[in-house]
């Protein structure tokens, strides 16, 4: 009998650990591919804006959609911000959200008083930090075990 109560708490303790372990891979999983997500954003965004701003100098649709998706951006980041992290992804996401802190800034300086400065916007660092943002998609996608 006591070595069917053994067995019993034996396998039941390594059912846990198996469970804590799923959960462990499943949230590093998910936080990964969020991350990827949000820096594939960003890049898009990068890839698209140069174009977009010598547009929205002759065209004001294209001058509000700019504002709109500097707008969207801002809101992305403030929420991945804050966003639960995984244990594992801890650090690789400080760097993260220390390099989202300076893109925010840096889009608070092209929307005044909530509207594109185009020419601030034009000689702003913006996609110089996406760019340095989206050299960290490696390190995320290394927490997928």
């Amino acid at each position: 009998m006591k070595k069917l109560l053994v067995l019993i708490l034996v396998l039941s303790t390594l059912q846990l650990s198996a469970c804590a372990l799923v959960e462990k891979v499943n949230s590093s999983v998910d936080y990964a591919s969020q991350a990827t997500e949000h820096i594939n954003k960003l890049s898009t965004f990068a890839e698209q804006a140069p174009q977009m701003i010598k547009d929205a100098a002759l065209n004001p649709e294209t001058k509000q959609a700019l504002e709109n998706q500097l707008i969207g951006i801002k809101k992305d980041i403030e929420q991945f911000n804050v966003k639960s992290v995984p244990t594992i992804a801890e650090d690789v996401h400080q760097q993260l959200v220390d390099k989202n802190r300076i893109l925010l800034d840096e889009i608070n300086k092209v929307l005044v008083n909530g509207h594109l400065a185009l020419d601030k916007l034009q000689n702003s660092q913006i996609i110089m930090t996406i760019t340095d943002i989206t050299v960290l998609v490696n390190r995320i996608q290394n927490l997928i075990p």
